[in-house]
Parts: structure tokens; C-alpha cells; sequence
């Protein structure tokens, strides 16, 4: 066979590339790619190198690089989802996962600008902070569902409040499950319990808890009671406040 037989039939050698250890020095897609890798390691319980996600980040929040942006909206968003999914008011929220996934992005783009970004030290205190961003926007929205009377103040007023460093990372959020079984626990009495579950998950008014079971109340004058009484306590109750 001759060189120029050997030439033809050789495949293509392409010369190596080597990429960039250093996350800052890697074009931009190349980040994307080992960040998303990274990602899935971390998910299957491997070793992983958080730096390219964090450099990721970075250049969305602090360079606002939109194609940037939108990587990490493509990589992130199903676990903001999840997050929606799992905050206890979005079952009567009355709106779609991805409205409030949206909401959430857009709320943590608006609420880290380039100066702030510092103040985040790690991609967990990131995504902590993104984490609280999607149980936020789901409360907001709950606020005009009576859902949230339930809520001690603070909780609901997120939206209204500077989030402390301390906060974004220890941000800790609860199932659906995990509220109504403290919510549960603080009830006293059937009747209670009657008046707190319909109320909220049935949305039922008091008159129409009191003609369906008006036989453990004296009028739809103690519903009402029952409520006021127990929704002041939830409010005051530090297991509640612990939670958020």
C-alpha cells in the first residue's frame, strides 16, 4: 500500500484541543457543558467540581451575559420546579409550576445585581438563595388565597423584607405534607380540625362548614370563633416560624 493509498483511507486525525481547567479561562458553551457534567455527578453521588457552575453564575449575575442566563435557566429550571412543587402553598396557589418558575428566576436575576454578587461566596449559597427566590414567588401569590392566614407574618411578607446572608444559607423549605402535619399537631380539638381542613383545603366558608357538620357546634357563630382562635395561634407559633 502506498503513502498516498495509507493517506486516503486514514481517518482524519483533528489536532488535540485541551480545555481550560481554570473556569474562568473556558469559552462559554465549554462552561456550560462541564457545569450541566458536574451537575449530574453530584446527582449520582460521585465527586464534583462546583467551580464551573459558580463561574456560571458569575458571568449571568455579575457580567449579565444573557446566553449565560439562559444556560442556566435551561440547567436549573426543572429543580426550581421541583422547589415550587414542593412549597405548601402551591397546591391553591391557583397558578402553573412554570409561572412561578419564571417568577423565580426573575426574581433572583433582579435581586443579585454584579455588586451583590460577592456576598455569595459558594454555588450552594446560590442556589440556597434561588431556593428561597421560588418558595418566595409562590407565597406571594398565595397572599390573596386565605391559605396564608395560616402563615405566621413574616413568612408572608418575604417580598417586603432584605434577606440577611444568614437566610439565604440556611434556607430550609418544607413539603406540603411536612406543613400540614405541624399544622395538625397544634390543633386541640375535632372541631378545630374540621374548621382548619376545610377551610383551607376544601375552601369552604363557615356557613358551610356549619350546615355540613353543624352537629359539633353550637351555631355558625363558633365556626367563626374556632377560626379566629386557631389562626392566631398558628401565627404566633414558633414551630411555624422555625419552618421558613
Amino acid at each position: 500500500m502506498t503513502q498516498q493509498m495509507i493517506t486516503s483511507v486514514a481517518p482524519a486525525i483533528r489536532p488535540m484541543t485541551s480545555v481550560p481547567s481554570d473556569p474562568g479561562m473556558m469559552d462559554l458553551a465549554s462552561l456550560a457543558r462541564r457545569a450541566l457534567a458536574e451537575s449530574r455527578s453530584f446527582y449520582r453521588h460521585e465527586e464534583y467540581d462546583p467551580r464551573y457552575a459558580y463561574e456560571l453564575f458569575r458571568r449571568a449575575l455579575v457580567e449579565r451575559d444573557d446566553t449565560a442566563w439562559g444556560y442556566i435557566f435551561e440547567q436549573y429550571a426543572p429543580l426550581v420546579e421541583h422547589w415550587v412543587r414542593r412549597t405548601g402553598a402551591f397546591a391553591v396557589s391557583g397558578e402553573s409550576s412554570d409561572f412561578f418558575v419564571s417568577a423565580a428566576f426573575t426574581r433572583f436575576w433582579r435581586a443579585i445585581p454584579a455588586a451583590r454578587f460577592a456576598s455569595f461566596p459558594s454555588l450552594a449559597s446560590l442556589l440556597n438563595y434561588l431556593r428561597r427566590c421560588a418558595t418566595c414567588v409562590v407565597i406571594d401569590s398565595a397572599r390573596s388565597q386565605s391559605y396564608t392566614e395560616m402563615l405566621p407574618e413574616e413568612c408572608v411578607n418575604w417580598n417586603d423584607q432584605r434577606l440577611g446572608h444568614a437566610d439565604e444559607e440556611a434556607t430550609e423549605q418544607v413539603s406540603r405534607e411536612e406543613f400540614w402535619g405541624l399544622v395538625d399537631g397544634l390543633l386541640t380539638s375535632d372541631a378545630e380540625r374540621v374548621v382548619i381542613r376545610s377551610s383551607y383545603l376544601l375552601g369552604m366558608k363557615p356557613s358551610d362548614i356549619y350546615a355540613r357538620w353543624g352537629t359539633m357546634f353550637h351555631g355558625v357563630e363558633e365556626v367563626y370563633t374556632i377560626k379566629r382562635t386557631v389562626l392566631t395561634r398558628l401565627r404566633k407559633s414558633p414551630e411555624l416560624r422555625g419552618l421558613y
